[in-house]
């Protein structure tokens, strides 16, 4: 039987609760999941109702819910590297604080980023593909400040033949359809808005088609999504199998906004398949029994799908 990892993240936020009241709604067999956790801080939220295999971890400082520590921080990369180590089939991972990360001296912009250090291999790129249901976003960069970001033709490209590849290889979709949001408002209008899009996003998704690739010219972003989202409220068809943003809110706004918890995580182009709720730590609830896992069950139920 094929194992799924699960980390418990941050000590100090919801993730070892959720993950907790996810596994007891679940019900999935023992033998399915590795929990990599701690079990003063598994008893400190919750109950499992299953004996679940546990790898600890060490974890000697007090749990301070709520709070981001260089102790937590430090728990959640070890959580995770140990994840990576036993060489699961798939991993699930509950939110850490990347605070955390960098008060314990690890400096990652997350969890997607600590995994493309381990895992990748023969010039492998790690991506981050949210995805609720079919309504599917990726990004075509990550965590970094908006004044910093760049785009360029070669990484577009090498990005979205990933992308297709993915869906080729692991969805089954042999010409899947993608849409590009334009990089400007209202993509540029031919440049007096900016010219990102006549001089990098064009010429791109020209090259791209003549590889083979289904895709949009960039299009205005504001509007794009409109379809996606009434249609996936009413669970219907998806106008195009992913869209592609240029920059984290760009593509998680619209996503988030009408999905919600049902939104996933999800890391691409590497060996192993990782999943992790949209959502974030919730220190201002951590410990009150209050979490809501329904962004859990949502990424166990995703990687179920790829093992």
């Amino acid at each position: 039987m094929k194992r799924i990892a699960i980390t418990t993240g941050d000590p100090n936020g919801i993730g070892a609760e959720v993950t907790i009241k996810a596994l007891n709604t679940l019900q999935l067999q023992k033998e399915q999941i590795v929990l990599i956790s701690n079990k003063k801080i598994l008893d400190f939220y919750g109950n499992l109702e299953k004996d679940y295999e546990i790898i600890e971890i060490p974890y000697e400082s007090e749990i301070e819910a709520g709070k981001a520590t260089a102790a937590g921080g430090e728990f959640s990369y070890q959580s995770l590297k140990k994840a990576i180590e036993i060489k699961p089939d798939a991993i699930v991972t509950a939110p850490v604080a990347k605070n955390a990360l960098y008060m314990a001296g690890h400096k990652f912009s997350g969890q997607t980023e600590i995994l493309e250090k381990f895992l990748k291999h023969d010039k492998q790129k790690a991506e981050m593909l949210f995805v609720a249901k079919d309504f599917r976003v990726m990004l075509l960069t990550r965590h970094c400040p908006l004044k910093k970001i760049k785009i360029d033709k070669r990484t577009i490209i090498e990005k979205i033949t990933n992308l297709q590849k993915f869906f080729q290889e692991k969805l089954g979709i042999a010409a899947p359809k993608f849409a590009l949001c334009g990089f400007n408002p209202h993509s540029g209008e031919d440049g007096i808005l900016g010219g990102e899009e006549l001089d990098i996003l064009n010429p791109t998704v020209k090259a791209l088609r003549s590889k083979g690739v289904n895709i949009t010219y960039p299009l205005p972003a504001d509007t794009l999504f409109i379809d996606a989202g009434k249609n996936y409220l009413e669970n219907k068809k998806i106008p195009y199998d992913c869209y592609i943003a240029n920059y984290h809110d760009q593509g998680l706004i619209p996503i988030k906004t009408v999905a919600g918890d049902e939104t996933v995580n999800m890391t691409i182009g590497l060996d192993i398949i990782r999943t992790s709720p949209g959502h974030g730590t919730a220190f201002d609830i951590a410990g009150k029994n209050i979490a809501r896992e329904a962004g859990m069950i949502a990424a166990i139920n995703q990687v179920l799908k790829f093992v």
